[in-house]
């Protein structure tokens, strides 16, 4: 790919616009556009999926649930945890749904390696493991031969709320963060180390910021 990745920093943001915001730009965006990688938090929210099943998710109490149209099944988000949303052109990548998978997995994984955390993906469940225990998730959604939703690392966060549902439609999945392997982290450098490994996986020749809007 000889356009560069585009980031946008966006620091912590409400669900529900950023995921309208992801759709528009995915249904406007023009073929020359820019692919762009959104680095984000988000306040505390579950989120199901497109085919998520209502016993999966155990006991919201106080945390909203918000019902979307990426693939998987419920997930939380929440401070702490870093979400990259990838609006992708996919086909002009030249790449396969399992092959983005992979490449996305893999980042996450050398991201993980560069602290020194041995991470693993399974191939019947999308997301990244260490020690059996998921550390990473990913959903997806194509349209047009264009990505949008993304990746959610656990960072450095509270995890307690993973326990009011079954993670990913896993019963018990344990969760696990990257604090909880590496001692205190900076989480602006975590970010720095995903951007680099997005750009080197999925092919691209450079990154660049940009502004947000």
């Amino acid at each position: 790919m000889d356009k560069p990745l585009g980031f946008r920093e966006l620091g912590v943001v409400p669900y529900e616009p950023t995921w309208q915001a992801m759709r528009r730009f995915t249904d406007e965006r023009k073929p020359s556009a820019l692919d762009e990688a959104w680095l984000l938090q988000h306040p505390s929210v579950f989120t199901q999926g497109q085919a998520g099943k209502a016993e999966h998710l155990l006991n919201a109490g106080d945390i909203p649930v918000i019902q979307v149209d990426r693939g998987g099944q419920v997930t939380y988000h929440g401070p702490g945890q870093l979400i990259a949303y990838l609006l992708l052109d996919v086909r002009r990548l030249g790449l396969g749904v399992r092959e983005l998978v992979t490449r996305i997995e893999r980042s996450l994984i050398e991201l993980l390696a560069s602290y020194n955390v041995e991470a693993v993906a399974k191939p019947d469940a999308p997301g990244v493991y260490v020690n059996g225990a998921k550390i990473a998730s990913l959903g997806l959604r194509i349209r047009n031969g264009r990505s949008f939703h993304g990746l959610a690392l656990n960072v450095d966060m509270d995890l307690a709320p993973f326990r009011r549902i079954n993670p990913c439609g896993y019963a018990g999945l344990a969760m696990t963060q990257l604090r909880d392997h590496t001692g205190p982290i900076e989480f602006a450098e975590v970010t720095q180390r995903l951007r680099q490994q997005l750009v080197s996986q999925l092919g691209y020749a450079d990154q660049i910021t940009l502004e947000n809007n």
